[in-house]
This record gives structure tokens, C-alpha cells and sequence, in this order.
């Protein structure tokens, strides 16, 4: 009877609850974009504008307010942004910058509130100083593009980018363009000012109550805190030390566990957000092959080894610059700068670890230290039982020529030494070798 009630209970909250509002054109899904646009937004936004797509949901909508940021981050968005089937809003609230500015143009419409500003995405290098000539060319073509495609003034556009381009009336010649709410509206940059959110979603017909926030996930911000050029460097270090570590070491143990580990999380990491390709994973895995090639089978180090780690670098290298279809030389220096100093710190570690850890006592117990060859012969390793050479003690057992003897306390396995020995016969110990005894019946 209870456990009837208590299913009746939960039926009749099922049924009676207040169903979810239905998503219709009067929705709207909202994004937020705060502070420096980074590796862990573009799966996010393409995540909502496809949710937004299967739903055929009223609209969705940028909220603006940035400095800037990656461009190969915001060019990732503007194709999310492009490939979205529903009307897409970008509402600036205070500040469009740089790659916000790039990200904002690529919506259909653009709303701003009262003093806030759009323009300035000249590209800068991680130092700030700007970019090569060949860089600001091809964001200058990207930038034309979507001034073209949402019917925005072509030449304004570009003098966000180039301040060599001249505007009359707008801009002049050696200065770059950032306009205000009131002069994007004038110039056709922008649709319209709106106070705030509120009113911009009642000039779309939108409803306040149907809008539906939406926040990054915990997947994406691991991601993003992955990719981060200081997180991947320790994961680069990491990796290359264990290589490392597992070549001067026999078998496979934590060495190589590390590197695997290390290696795959940074790649994976790398791949997911678009920077690396199954490429730079097979650059990657034919030169660990050609260094396998070079220990195991070539003898020497040679093309092998030195093929095998050009190919490994290369393959680093080409994860942390992304596919941007311009490249900028100063970021495959920073690149190439990020590499170098993770194989510094990882030779750093490995020399007095493999310095310090043959002396340690837990080392010496997993390997060999003697070595053999022909003109020496058979040589047994040290054992714990040397120390009981030349002790006398009794044969518990005869000795066939196995036996037991007792030493002083200790039950020891011993052989006799080429004769029979009777049980409670008098024996000495006079010669080990590893864990082999040999006894001699005392006289």
C-alpha cells in the first residue's frame, strides 16, 4: 500500500506540474561575450546556433562586450554564425573590439547601446605591435567579405583594419577607425541604439520570458584551460620528458605512461578546438616511429633519429598555430619559442634525474648492475645470503645434496658440496652464489 501511494504521488506530480514554455519564433536564445575571446567559445556558439537551427527558434543573439582577442577564435565564430539558419543579433554593450568588432559584423543586425563603440581590428602580435602586412591584407579580405555579405560599407569596414585606408567625411589617411554607437548608426555599421536587452527583443517581437541564457560548458572551459599557451607547455614538457625518460630506461614504465598521457591530452585538447589536424597526430606518430627505428634497429644515430625529431617538432609546432589561412610569421616564432623552451626544461629535468636515480636504492633493486661476457664467464649478482658466508650451523635435513640448515636461527635452503650429508650433521657455509648456498660437512 505505501509504495502504491507513493507512485501515485509521483504520477500526479508529472501530470500536474506547469509544463515548459514551448520554443517558437517569439524565442530567442542569448549568448554572452565578455572579456578576451578565447579557444573554448567557438564550440560553445556553435553548439547553441545548432540547438537554434533544430528548433527553429526566433533568433540568436551576441551580447558584446569585448577588448578582442584570438583571431583564428573569431574567425571559427563567424563561420558558426554563418552556417545559422535563424536570424542572428548582435547587441553591442559597451565595446566591440579587435575580433569582437569581427564577430559583430558577421551578425545580420547590430544593435548598440548608449557609448559603446565598434572598430579597431588591426591584428597584433602577443606583444601588441602589429602584424605583418601580409596578416592585415588577409584580415582586411575577411573583414570585405562580410562587409559584403550583410550589406555593410565595404571601405568603412576595411578602415577598421588598414589605417592606410582613407574615408572621407570618416577617417583619414595613418589612423585607424572605432566608431561610436551614434556614427556606426550614421555610417550603417550598426541597425540601430537601444538602451538595453529588454528593448532590443521588443523590436524584434521577441518575448523577455521566452529568451533562453545560455552558459559555456564545463567540457569547454577544459578545453579552452587546456589550450592555454602556459598549460600547453607544461603538457609539451611533460611529454617530451617521459620520451625521454623511457628511451635510457628498459621496458615500458612511467616514462612512457607520462608521455602518453601528457601527449594525448594535448593533442586531443588541440584538435578539439580545431588548432591541430589528424596531420600534425601523424607527423607526430612517424617520427616516435623513425626514433624507434634508429634505438632498436639502426645502429648509431643517424638520418632515422634526426628525421624522427624534426618530424616531432614539426608536428608541435604546427598544433599551437592553428590553420589560419594566413599565417603570420611572429606566430610560428612564438610557436617555434614554446616548443624550444618545453624541450629546455624537459633535458633539464631528465639529466639529473638520470644522474640521481641509478644511486637510489629502489632503482638498483629493479635492475641488473653486473654485466657478462665470454672471457669472464658466469657471474651471479649479489645477494642478501653473502652475508652468511662462513657461518656454522646443523643440517635440519639430509642433504641429498638439497637440503635445510640452521644458522644461527635462520632457515636457509642450501646444497651440499659434492657429498651426502646426514641430518643433524654439523655444516658450514663456504661459498654463495646469488641465492645458491653451498655447505661443507664440518669435521
Amino acid at each position: 500500500m505505501k509504495y502504491f501511494l507513493s507512485f501515485s504521488a509521483i504520477i500526479f506530480l508529472l501530470f500536474t506540474s506547469p509544463a515548459k514554455a514551448d520554443i517558437d519564433s517569439t524565442s530567442s536564445y542569448h549568448i554572452k561575450i565578455e572579456g578576451e575571446i578565447n579557444l573554448g567559445l567557438p564550440n560553445y556558439i556553435s553548439r547553441i546556433i545548432e540547438k537554434a537551427n533544430e528548433q527553429n527558434i526566433g533568433a540568436v543573439i551576441l551580447e558584446i562586450n569585448t577588448p578582442g582577442g584570438r583571431v583564428d577564435a573569431a574567425l571559427q565564430i563567424r563561420d558558426a554564425i554563418f552556417d545559422a539558419q535563424v536570424p542572428t543579433i548582435a547587441l553591442i554593450n559597451r565595446e566591440a573590439a579587435s575580433a569582437g568588432a569581427l564577430i559583430a559584423l558577421s551578425c545580420q543586425k547590430i544593435y548598440m547601446t548608449p557609448g559603446s563603440s565598434i572598430g579597431a581590428v588591426t591584428p597584433v602580435d602577443q606583444s601588441g605591435k602589429k602584424a605583418s602586412e601580409k596578416m592585415v591584407s588577409y584580415l582586411r579580405s575577411v573583414m570585405r567579405s562580410i562587409a559584403q555579405r550583410n550589406n555593410r560599407p565595404v571601405d568603412i569596414v576595411e578602415s577598421m583594419v588598414d589605417e592606410d585606408i582613407e574615408v572621407p567625411d570618416v577617417i583619414e589617411k595613418g589612423k585607424l577607425l572605432t566608431l561610436t554607437a551614434e556614427e556606426a548608426v550614421r555610417h550603417k555599421i550598426a541597425d540601430g541604439i537601444v538602451e538595453d536587452f529588454a528593448e532590443m527583443l521588443t523590436q524584434f517581437g521577441l518575448k523577455q520570458e521566452s529568451v533562453i541564457y545560455t552558459k559555456i560548458n564545463w567540457s569547454e572551459k577544459l578545453v579552452y584551460f587546456l589550450t592555454n599557451p602556459i598549460i600547453s607547455s607544461l603538457l609539451l614538457t611533460i611529454g617530451i620528458f617521459g620520451l625521454i625518460f623511457e628511451v635510457r630506461t628498459p621496458g615500458w614504465g612511467i616514462g612512457g605512461t607520462l608521455a602518453l598521457i601528457a601527449l594525448t591530452v594535448f593533442f586531443g585538447s588541440h584538435y578539439l578546438v580545431n588548432l591541430a589536424q589528424w596531420t600534425e597526430i601523424l607527423i607526430f606518430f612517424i617520427g616516435v616511429g623513425l626514433l624507434l627505428l634508429e634505438a632498436f634497429v639502426i645502429p648509431g644515430f643517424g638520418i632515422a633519429g634526426i628525421g624522427g625529431i624534426v618530424c616531432i617538432l614539426i608536428s608541435f609546432v604546427l598544433s599551437l598555430v592553428g590553420h589560419v589561412e594566413k599565417l603570420d610569421f611572429t606566430e610560428v616564432v612564438n610557436a617555434i619559442t614554446l616548443v624550444g623552451i618545453s624541450f629546455i626544461l624537459a633535458f633539464a629535468l631528465v639529466l639529473p634525474i638520470m644522474k640521481l636515480l641509478p644511486k637510489s636504492k629502489t632503482f638498483r633493486n629493479l635492475i641488473l648492475e653486473t654485466t657478462e661476457n665470454k672471457q669472464e664467464g658466469f657471474h651471479s649478482a649479489p645477494s642478501e645470503y653473502e652475508s652468511f658466508l662462513g657461518y656454522a650451523g646443523v643440517a635440519l635435513s639430509a642433504l641429498r645434496p638439497a637440503g635445510i640448515g640452521l644458522f644461527e636461527n635462520h632457515r636457509l635452503d642450501v646444497v651440499a658440496e659434492g657429498e651426502f650429508i646426514e641430518q643433524n650433521t654439523k655444516i658450514k657455509i663456504v661459498k654463495v652464489e646469488g641465492y645458491k648456498i653451498i655447505v661443507r660437512k664440518v669435521s
